[in-house]
């Protein structure tokens, strides 16, 4: 028997895995009080927005992807905000600014999280709201013990709330210190924030469609969006150096609506993988396996070799060159190509035996590139940018939330909230949360597939997971990490899928990855052949890949990748695992 840090969970009712004990732990209740995946996600999320706050709020985003029991065709639910009506290259030139900040009020784009978890109720759900947002507002009102990680965050921008984010330093410094680890911590204002929601829900009627739809009108056109709409108004200090207002209006509060959307999808060694469209990153991930597939069976991959290591970073230096090329909202993004078995083998081709430092995004369809000016070197360590979760020498910085869920009726959904951490913009005091930073993946670059323009969607890092099995939902995983996240992924896929390896047995394993393309977040840095590696791989892969070319950065043993993962056997036992790196994420279920 292999060890693992824990054991993989099966039974036949349910399976929650999230980022967060009290997250799993409240959707299991959700699942034992009678309702199902989606109710139980939502409720893991709301509480999310509470119990990690430096990783996600009400302000930020969340893309899922679902399959219903009635229906296992796979759907994206999309709650990523877009960037307001006044966010256009000329106005962010005007105020002197190269790069779109990476915290403070012009970071932000329209939230997105709440009004797609209510989307999600409304029309898979199947208990009352109050049900659904009572743990989350029990949290918030009675305290929850907070982790150590907010403290610690705190700490690190406690400077910033004192002498420029004044509401912000009135909840998170307490006596003028940051959150002490393991107190109960309470957030009185976004209880109430829930609270108003649900009593104008409740007052549309009994029926849990109509209250859940008046929630959503209530938020984009009620007091959340007024309240927002005056905050932003306010300049405050940002990443920049200078004091900002935003560009959030109500009118941009009201025009949002979450939406539900086609998969991009491969079939991939007997099963079909599902992510979000190129306005994310996730078919990055697809392009990876198709690469790995036209490089031999990925069976045969040893992963616990210097070979293995360095044919996975190489694949995806390449698929993330094309995630910068091609990837992007509201443009023509030539994705059957990039998908096709064609492009994947010509992709496959270009990996040599030593490390590239090159961007190489390929020519699908003929087309040239053209990519944004970047600056090479290392990151700066700003802790307001937020997600990208460890820096050049592997410490830990932002971060995300996941949750995964399974039921007895084989409903699953994957979802990775994130956005609106409290290190991010100003706390809007009478609502209890800030807004989010996502804006800062645009470039201020005509011409790009991923420029700047109003009522766009950032190309987002947020990148769940669901995979398929002759039509059927088997898999559902995913990872915070900024741009590591499908990188992870991929490791857990090639590991479980192909190599066969446990739930956890696979979480566990040594994970790297590369940082050799532009960083999805301010300053956009890169840092080419790039490779972070967790060093109880072992010394000789690591000296093999040196002499490689890779520029490698030996991490912490346990420190990269917090992936979640659910799964469904064709005989109906469900299974579920959590990573124990950050001693945070959990597993539940019977």
């Amino acid at each position: 028997m292999t060890f693992t840090t824990r054991p993989t969970l099966r039974g036949t009712f349910g399976m929650v895995s999230s980022t967060h004990w009290l997250a799993s732990q409240s959707a299991m209740r959700i699942l034992e009080l009678g309702g199902n995946a989606f109710d139980a996600a939502a409720t893991a999320g709301f509480v999310l927005h509470v119990v990690e706050p430096h990783l996600n709020g009400p302000g930020g985003e969340v893309p899922a992807i679902i399959a219903t029991a009635a229906d296992p065709t796979p759907r994206v639910l999309c709650g990523q905000g877009v960037a307001p009506a006044g966010a256009t290259i000329e106005h962010y030139r005007s105020l002197g600014l190269s790069l779109i900040p990476g915290s403070g009020p012009l970071a932000a784009t329209v939230p997105g999280a709440v009004d797609a978890w209510l989307l999600l109720l409304r029309d898979h759900g199947s208990l009352p709201l109050r049900t659904v947002l009572e743990p989350a507002i029990g949290y918030a009102r009675n305290g929850h013990p907070l982790v150590a990680r907010v403290g610690g965050t705190v700490t690190t921008v406690q400077e910033l709330f004192t002498e420029h984010w004044p509401t912000s330093a009135a909840l998170w410094l307490q006596d003028g210190q940051p959150p002490r680890a393991n107190k109960l911590f309470r957030n009185t204002a976004y209880a109430d924030t829930l609270e108003r929601l649900l009593v104008a829900a409740e007052g549309a009627g009994p029926d849990r469609e109509v209250q859940v739809e008046r929630a959503r009108r209530t938020w984009r056109e009620g007091f959340v969006a007024e309240a927002v709409d005056k905050f932003s108004r306010l300049p405050h200090r940002d990443s920049s150096g200078s004091d900002h207002a935003g560009l959030i209006t109500g009118a941009d509060m009201a025009a949002y609506r979450a939406s539900w959307e086609e998969p991009a999808t491969l079939d991939w060694h007997g099963h079909t993988v599902a992510k979000t469209g190129p306005w994310g990153q996730g078919p990055a991930l697809l392009q990876s396996l198709a690469v790995l597939a036209e490089l031999g069976d990925p069976a045969d991959l040893d992963l616990n070799s210097a070979d293995a290591v360095h044919t996975t970073v190489e694949v995806m230096k390449l698929s993330y060159a094309d995630r910068e090329a091609w990837y992007g909202d509201g443009v023509d993004v030539p994705l059957k190509t990039l998908l096709s078995p064609a492009y994947a083998a010509e992709r496959a081709s270009l990996i040599g035996e030593s490390a590239t430092r090159d961007l190489r995004p390929g020519h699908p369809d003929g087309r040239v590139a053209t990519l944004p000016s970047v600056a090479v070197g290392n990151y700066e360590l700003d802790p307001t940018t937020g997600e990208p979760t460890v820096s050049s020498d592997g410490a830990t910085r932002g971060d995300t939330c996941h949750v995964d869920v399974i039921d007895q009726w084989g409903n699953v959904i994957s979802a990775t909230p994130s956005g609106g951490w409290l290190q991010s913009s100003p706390t809007i005091p009478e609502l209890g949360f800030c807004l989010g930073s996502r804006l800062q993946m645009f470039w201020l670059e005509e011409g790009l597939a991923s420029s700047l323009a109003p009522g766009l969607r950032p190309r987002t890092t947020l990148t769940p997971t669901l995979v398929l099995r002759d039509g059927v939902p088997v898999l559902a995983c995913g990872s915070p990490g900024g741009d590591q996240q499908d990188q992870w992924q991929l490791l857990f896929l090639l590991r479980h899928l192909a190599g066969g390896e446990d739930l956890q047995e696979a979480i566990d394993a040594p994970a790297w990855h590369t940082t050799g393309f532009p960083s999805s977040f301010y300053p956009r840095a890169s840092e080419p052949g790039g490779l972070v590696i967790e060093g109880r791989i072992g010394s000789a892969v690591l000296d093999e890949l040196v002499r490689r070319g890779h520029a490698v950065t030996e991490a912490d043993p346990w420190s990269l990748g917090r992936l979640c993962a659910v799964s469904r056997e064709p005989d109906g036992v469900l299974a579920g695992a959590a990573n124990p790196r950050g001693m945070q994420g959990y597993a539940v279920g019977r």
